[in-house]
């Protein structure tokens, strides 16, 4: 019998998963018999060091890479089983995108911004979609810049667009990678609220990359990645106990 990962109540799902660079003497496993999986409406901060693994394994299992062993699933797809059309297709249906440097069209404004996965996707969003995107226009305070194009908005304001645009086609994962490197403390920590707020009320489930202990803190899950395995995967930690893990894990090795 087939068990697909939402029967799990997983979003995302990878099992032994390994990722090298190179060959030879000079190979790098930036992945080492990896397996772990994203529940729905979980929002989960992957942590560790630079060179720990931990934007590797958001990669492929947003099917932007691919492992060099082990098997990804994105909802009920296995990435690892597709081609190159259907992997293109299987990652703008399932997953969404939230990065520190926002990636705004920037001669398209707010909305046009909001609903381009639909057009990359060659699909016309239907009454429902449009009736969600105008709800994320307003939850997140979007209304009076819908118009507007992403240079006559602030980061914080652009990152909401970003989040918008994500959470548009109601993708089984958001990836978030350090959503807020660019931004200043305060809308650093209105995103994050943003992002968990999106989880709790939407049921969405959002995995972001952090090296920050106080990003990390807001997500209710914690995986820390240490040498390309992992090295902790618990619940909620405050800022103080998440840099402790992050000090006593890099002590160790």
């Amino acid at each position: 019998m087939k068990i697909n990962p939402s029967d799990l109540g997983l979003a995302a799902r990878v099992t032994g998963l390994t990722k090298t660079y190179g060959r030879g003497d000079g190979a790098v496993t930036a992945l080492d018999d990896v397996s772990v999986g994203m529940r729905r409406g979980e929002f989960t901060a992957v942590i560790g060091a630079s060179g720990s693994g931990k934007s590797t394994l958001m990669h492929v299992m947003a099917g932007l890479d691919t492992p060099t062993s082990g098997r990804a699933w994105l909802g009920d797809s296995e990435l690892t089983a597709l081609g190159d059309r259907e992997l293109t297709r299987a990652r703008r249906r399932g997953a969404g995108f939230v990065f520190q440097s926002f990636n705004l069209v920037p001669v398209l404004d707010v909305r046009a911004n909001i609903l381009l996965p639909f057009e990359l996707d060659g699909r016309r969003p239907s009454r429902d979609d449009l009736q969600w995107i105008d709800r994320l226009i307003d939850s997140l305070g979007l209304a009076a810049r819908a118009g507007h194009r992403p240079h006559e908005l602030s980061g914080g304001q652009q990152q909401r667009v970003a989040i918008a645009r994500a959470l548009a086609t109601r993708p089984d994962v958001i990836f978030a990678d350090e959503p807020t490197g660019n931004l200043d403390t305060r809308t650093g920590r209105e995103v994050l609220a943003l992002l968990g707020e999106s989880s709790r009320a939407h049921g969405q489930s959002i995995a972001m990359v952090t090296h920050d202990p106080v990003a990390a803190s807001h997500a209710d899950r914690i995986i820390m990645l240490s040498d390309g395995r992992i090295a902790h995967d618990g619940g909620p930690l405050p800022a103080g106990d998440v840099s402790d893990l992050m000090l006593s894990v890099e002590v160790a090795r």
